[in-house]
């Protein structure tokens, strides 16, 4: 099994959850500042440079600190496009993914103090109609639960409906959802699910009369002054973004060299129907004026206000726990005692503080959001690359600056945890390879297999004849179609000609007319939740 950081890890673990023994690398702590911003500023720079000459394949960073309300850091590094010459700055735009939820929460939050949404009141009575494949659930669904990853839904369910870029319009996600398989308690446990925030910008929608993206651009957006801001990737000019690049084999996605994905960011994550789920682009500039926000309770700068500062309170205060240890120790100083969800923020102890955060992660491109409130500090990580080893040196690295703490060189310990993950992950795809090469050929001409396969949320995969074998299809996803090969009996497994995406085996049951799916690598990323498809010949 492999230990590679998956995105789930990128946007959920807690700072420093894992360190293993040390290695021979050239040992980068960071520095303690003195309390002016000038020091500040200075041992966060060097810092991210040392943690950028650690990790050469990254193109571009986008980096913001604010403390006491003022941005003292926003800045650029490195280059929009790998081997190109256009510098990132402060007015670069870097898909945020996942930290749009906190806007989403807060945009709620804007109809809770105008009294028009109440957070525990069942989402039905916003949505009328609106269920779930458990109707009991359905029924009792709050707007809380929504934004809490704690409905029921396992890790990452329904992502196929828009990830990869799928061409469904947010009404037939809507229509999708009541069939999309419960496999948990209601609030029983965490399972992060992108899916109830797509339903939670429907309640904005209903509520409001205004589109999610109509409503967080107007009340948000242009009250806080984020000009730089486009809540959906499709409207973020190439020439202005920071390119999203990845690794795509061989032999495995998350291997190999550093690739160029697409000439755009929508052009590899395009989330316009999910966008309450994932869909901000934003720079340096713009989100610190966000973080400002937030760290003032929901002030502006003019004195007035886009939330209260009860709601902003409710916003933090933890609905579902996310994981507990016993607490910090010298080999794992980030660990936390207890690590919760509240409403679009994680919050969590570190090294004794509050830490409330936040990550997102695309294709081509991840970022964290962390606020300390009591020191009145925040700090956020935009890149265009998945290198989330990095991301995890400088999210912890940062805090420790901001918190004084020193001794710990998370440069030294992300890069051997990530020396060990690609070990095992090579190791991972020789054994997939073993195990196809002695596999039994399938138990019935490649005929039999041909046909339409229907899940009842997703819809329909076709298994055609093509070239002497057989061809798979998603029919509402582009990207997935491919041939298929035999693997081992009943089961066969895709080859996507398309690398940047991941490949699946299918297994038949030819007797029943049924079939079930699963990811072949043990690194997939958790949104191709290929295991949650009930497919049925039709």
């Amino acid at each position: 099994m492999s230990v590679h950081l998956s995105r789930r890890s990128a946007l959920f673990a807690s700072a420093g959850a894992v360190v293993l023994p040390s290695t021979a690398w050239a040992q980068v702590s960071a520095k303690a500042p003195a309390n002016d911003d000038a020091t500040l500023v200075q041992a966060v720079d060097a810092y991210v440079t040392s943690a950028m000459a650690a990790w050469p394949d990254q193109p571009a960073l986008g980096i913001v600190v604010v403390k006491d309300g003022q941005p003292v850091l926003t800045r650029g590094y490195g280059v929009k496009r790998q081997g190109a010459a256009a510098r990132a700055d402060e007015h670069t735009l870097f898909a945020i993914a996942s930290n749009t939820k906190n806007v989403t929460a807060a945009a709620l939050a804007i109809l809770v103090d105008e009294g028009k949404v109440k957070w525990d009141e069942p989402v039905a009575t916003y949505i009328p109609g609106f269920t779930l494949s458990d109707p009991v659930i359905g029924a009792r669904i709050t707007v809380r639960d929504t934004l809490s990853h704690r409905a029921g839904f396992g890790l990452g369910a329904g992502d196929l409906l828009f990830w990869p870029n799928s061409d469904r319009t947010r009404a037939e996600i809507m229509a999708a959802v009541p069939h999309v398989p419960i496999e948990d308690g209601f609030r029983a446990n965490y399972h992060y699910c992108n899916l109830m925030f797509v339903v939670a910008g429907e309640v904005i929608a209903n509520v409001s009369g205004q589109s999610w993206e109509d409503f967080v651009q107007t009340r948000i957006l242009d009250r806080v002054g984020m000009t730089d801001t486009v809540p959906f990737t499709s409207m973020a000019d190439p020439a202005k973004s920071a390119l999203p690049h990845g690794r795509v084999g061989p032999p495995l996605r998350y291997q190999g060299e550093m690739t160029l994905l697409s000439d755009s960011i929508a052009g590899i994550w395009n989330w316009d129907s999910a966008g309450a789920a994932g869909g901000f682009c934003t720079t340096a500039t713009d989100w610190a004026k966000w973080i400002a926000v937030r760290l003032a309770m929901g002030a502006l700068p003019d004195g007035s206000r886009l939330f209260s500062e009860a709601t902003a309170r409710e916003m933090w205060r933890p609905n579902i726990i996310t994981g507990s240890s016993p607490g910090p120790t010298a080999e794992l100083p980030g660990r936390a005692i207890a690590s919760t969800y509240a409403m679009g923020f994680q919050v969590q102890d570190y090294r004794g503080e509050r830490l409330i955060s936040h990550g997102g992660g695309s294709p081509g491109g991840i970022s964290a959001t962390v606020l300390i409130p009591g020191r009145n500090v925040g700090f956020a990580i935009f890149s265009n690359a998945e290198e989330s080893y990095l991301l995890r040196a400088l999210r912890s690295g940062i805090a420790d600056i901001v918190m004084d703490k020193t001794g710990f060189d998370w440069i030294a310990d992300s890069k051997r945890i990530e020396a060990e993950g690609n070990a095992a992950s090579l190791a991972a795809a020789v054994e997939i390879d073993a195990k196809q090469a002695a596999g039994s050929p399938p138990s019935q001409p490649l005929s039999a297999y041909v046909g339409t396969w229907r899940d009842p949320w997703y819809g329909d995969i076709t298994v055609t004849p093509r070239d002497g074998g057989l061809w798979l299809a998603f029919s509402r996803t582009p990207a997935l179609q491919g041939p298929l090969e035999a693997y081992d009996g009943e089961t066969m497994r895709t080859r996507f000609p398309d690398k940047r995406e991941e490949d699946a085996f299918i297994t038949f049951d030819l007797a029943s007319g049924t079939a079930t799916m699963k990811g072949v690598s043990p690194d997939i990323d958790f949104s191709y939740d290929y295991q949650d498809l009930r497919l049925t010949r039709v």
